[in-house]
């Protein structure tokens, strides 16, 4: 019989009260027996704390301590982790029911990156579509981080290093940039392993900041000037498209009619 791989899945969190307890119970309901749960929170001062500790039995190790950021806080889970598997969701997604056992059927000695499809959940107006990572990324392409149906070894994350602390929106592109460029080997997971919710950091942030972050990601893993032109001019048209079209046809356009969870 096939031993199953330890699984540490990490959930950062900073006043998340809100949401936190449905990513919790995404997580501890999977009924996965190697499972370590980390939650790594920021400090938080509304009522996060209380639902961390409503969970205390089934929450193998968690932090409440300020950071220097998303990428700190996923470093910080990373470095607290044992498993073979490190997964990281944060507080607003979560895990889709059997998600660490498709996980754990996937996994092979030689695999260092684990690629679920993720399905994208804009609340407001229940819209679900599902969306497959991308397996190689080329800086000329459309790309799917999908970092929360990311699944990475512990011994990948200490051969090929952690997130870029001096990121604030683009660490998961980076890291995976950086994994490829360096020979890490990966293997898609044809079925859709978490949920992410449409309102994130990165949804939310800056546009400006959020381009100029890809193409100093871009550069920093050998992209041309060309390149980072092409992908400025595209993002910026792309942009235009957002402003005027809204949020759910533009999914629909991306993505087809399938609203389907095809978990």
């Amino acid at each position: 019989m096939k031993k199953l791989p330890k699984i540490s899945v990490i959930t950062i969190t900073y006043n998340s009260e809100k949401l936190l307890e449905r990513a919790v119970r995404s997580v501890i309901d999977q009924d996965y027996p190697e499972l370590e749960y980390i939650i790594v929170d920021g400090g938080s001062t509304d009522g996060t704390i209380e639902i961390i500790k409503k969970y205390e039995d089934r929450i193998s190790k968690w932090v409440s301590e300020p950071d220097n950021g998303i990428s700190d806080a996923f470093n910080k889970g990373i470095r607290m982790a044992s498993g073979d598997i490190i997964g990281i969701t944060n507080s607003d997604d979560g895990l889709l029911p059997g998600a660490l056992a498709a996980v754990a059927d996937a996994f092979e000695d030689d695999i260092d990156v684990y690629r679920g499809n993720v399905m994208l959940w804009q609340e407001d107006k229940n819209t679900r579509v599902i969306e497959k990572p991308t397996m190689k990324f080329r800086f000329n392409r459309l790309y799917s981080i999908c970092h929360q149906s990311t699944f990475v070894t512990k011994k990948a994350y200490e051969k090929y290093g952690v997130f870029n602390v001096s990121l604030k929106y683009t660490m998961d592109y980076d890291l995976l940039l950086r994994f490829q460029n360096s020979g890490a080997k990966s293997k898609h997971i044809n079925k859709t392993l978490a949920f992410y919710s449409l309102g994130g950091a990165c949804i939310n942030s800056d546009k400006k900041k959020l381009s100029d972050e890809v193409a100093k990601v871009m550069k920093l893993n050998g992209a041309t000037k060309l390149q980072i032109a092409e992908y400025r001019f595209f993002r910026s048209i792309k942009h235009t498209i957002q402003k005027i079209v809204p949020k759910e046809v533009i999914l629909k356009i991306r993505h087809g009619k399938n609203k389907n969870i095809t978990a």
